[in-house]
């Protein structure tokens, strides 16, 4: 044992195999001897797997015999089988770092990324200086829409290690909504550390979109694919920069063949959506619809449902609490400014086209989707449940408000926030700035809600995966619209419809600016040549020039959107 032990820790994995093969002939029934042979196998790229269960079979108290032959099963795609093998080895040896932190990769490969978190925070408890638990644990949080926490995680991780190149970029991706400029560093820091980091210049790809700049993102795309030619991340790019056409063939037939592996949900998805848009582009609805369907599927198999009736709750909620007492018992306190202009609706209902025209505006600042007071509605919630009072809330939040305006931009009179769901928070909104603006969009609701179920949107939106769903979704938006109409004065809320916008760009374009008191700037009807940052799904249709491809664009996919139907009644 000492010599193959000495063969290990040289790196001779194949002499290592010989010795351990020559060592059964003499000592069959060795435990031991067969966790050397499956463990030299697998590091050598062979098929160690039968080695390791005859290993575990006679150690069956070996929590490392059961972790190395959980890797062996994971690396060959036998996922439950690896999670059962694993949990084994944590119930023998409930501080074994290594199996938990692999349990977790499983687990994380099988979608349960909740189960997943749970595992990786045992991994770094049991040994906190383990950098890859950290940043994996970083992963999973990120994927349950923990941002913070995150952040905080792939930090120890790099403390721990400062070259980890995979924790620089997913660092990079975690701060991609808050500010781009940290997440340009720590991407180009990760290929510094590892020029032949795909993901990282997948995700330089993805920087350069959101910056308008279409022709690096292609030559990233390119690289990317050199560098990992079945990434299903890697090949997914090429529809978000340019409209596809039949002489993308070859494309489709690589994104087919990738897509038809073996992938996990949350991998496979990225080229599903791709590949739906690809047929979208060349008119061949009846695949795309397909294509959007099995991403829409696989999105629903690795994310948790929409719950309809909490949903429902929710907008119950909000038209109990805020009416007519509670908006009067906080005038007093509100804000005057006229700063800041709130454009909302559903998502893919034009928010983005018209803060695009906006923006363009030389007075004017697109700031983007700000999540902030999203997350001061849930703060305020939490508080009404513990019985506090509101009464001091609402001018912390204008300053707290104003100031993050100030930081994005220092001189534009009006800064525009196009977070779409703050549709939600109208009512905390004018309680808070009753001088703010707030432009409505609003669209064709089949066009809309079509658009949704056509984007690969994160977790946090998962009514976007079922049509039924999409119509629970929509109802409710529409009842807690009316809500705010009965409660705000007239001259709040600008009603635009996108279709209208289309069809007479410039006299809508003059309204909303009226509304908002600005001048008319010709700088907005070419809104396409503006240059600044678009980090939404629509950072590619903004930059071009106002066309009616998409009205009505519903009618292409008729017989497969019936559940929709109900929305036009």
């Amino acid at each position: 044992m000492d010599q193959l032990v000495a063969l290990f820790n040289r790196g001779n994995f194949q002499e290592l195999e010989v010795e351990a093969r020559n060592l059964l002939q003499k000592y069959p029934n060795s435990g031991h001897i067969l966790k050397v042979l499956g463990a030299a196998l697998q590091l050598q790229g062979k098929d160690g797997i039968l080695a390791l269960q005859q290993a575990c079979t006679m150690l069956p108290g070996d929590a490392e015999a059961h972790n190395n032959l959980g890797v062996a099963l994971k690396n060959s795609g036998r996922l439950n089988e690896a999670a059962k093998s694993l949990k084994m080895a944590v119930a023998l040896q409930a501080d074994f770092a290594e199996a938990h932190n692999n349990l977790g990769m499983v687990l994380r490969d099988l979608d349960q990324i909740a189960q997943a978190t749970l595992s990786y925070r045992r991994a770094v408890m049991c040994r906190p200086n383990f950098a890859e638990a950290h940043n994996n644990l970083g992963n999973a949080l990120r994927t349950q829409e923990q941002i913070d926490e995150a952040i905080e995680s792939y930090r120890r991780a790099l403390e721990i290690k400062p070259d980890f190149a995979e924790a620089h970029l997913n660092l990079g991706i975690a701060y991609k909504n808050y500010d781009l400029i940290e997440a340009e560093r720590h991407c180009r820091k990760a290929l510094e550390i590892n020029p032949n980091l795909g993901a990282a210049i997948t995700f330089l790809a993805d920087l350069f979109i959101d910056h308008g700049k279409f022709a690096d993102a292609e030559e990233c795309f390119q690289q990317a694919i050199m560098m990992d030619p079945e990434g299903p991340e890697a090949w997914a790019l090429l529809p978000r920069i340019r409209k596809l056409s039949s002489n993308d063939a070859a494309w489709l037939a690589q994104a087919q063949k990738i897509a038809d592996k073996n992938f996990p949900p949350r991998r496979e998805v990225y080229l599903r959506f791709a590949i739906g848009k690809y047929y979208d582009d060349v008119k061949e609805y009846d695949h795309a619809f397909s294509n959007y369907r099995r991403a829409n599927e696989l999105m629903k198999a690795s994310g948790g449902p929409y719950d309809r009736k909490a949903g429902t709750l929710e907008i119950d909620h909000l038209i109990s609490y805020f009416d007519h007492d509670w908006l009067d018992r906080h005038r007093a306190t509100a804000s005057n400014t006229e700063r800041p202009v709130f454009i909302i609706g559903m998502p893919r209902s034009g928010t983005s086209l018209a803060e695009q025209i906006i923006a363009s505006h030389p007075q004017a600042f697109g700031a983007g989707e700000l999540p902030f007071w999203k997350a001061a509605l849930t703060a305020l919630n939490v508080q009404i449940r513990q019985g506090q009072s509101s009464e001091n809330i609402l001018t912390k939040l204008a300053v707290d408000y104003l100031q993050m305006l100030q930081r994005l931009s220092v001189d534009a009179l009006r800064v525009v926030d196009k977070m779409p769901v703050n549709f939600m928070c109208v009512g905390l909104i004018h309680a808070a700035m009753p001088n703010a603006r707030i432009i409505h969009m609003q669209r064709n609701p089949i066009d809309t809600c079509l658009s949704i179920y056509f984007q690969h949107f994160d977790a946090a939106k998962s009514y976007g995966n079922d049509l039924e769903d999409l119509v629970h979704y929509y109802k409710e938006y529409r009842r807690v619209m009316a809500h705010w109409r009965t409660l705000l004065p007239k001259d709040a809320i600008l009603d635009v419809p996108y279709e209208n916008l289309v069809d007479d760009q410039e006299g809508w374009s003059r309204k909303m600016l009226d509304f908002i008191g600005l001048p008319w700037d010709p700088h907005c009807i070419n809104f396409h040549e503006t240059v600044r940052t678009v980090k939404t799904a629509s950072n590619w249709q903004v930059r071009q020039k106002i066309n009616k491809s998409s009205v009505e664009r519903w009618r292409n996919y008729q017989e497969f959107v019936t559940p929709l139907l109900q929305l036009t009644s």
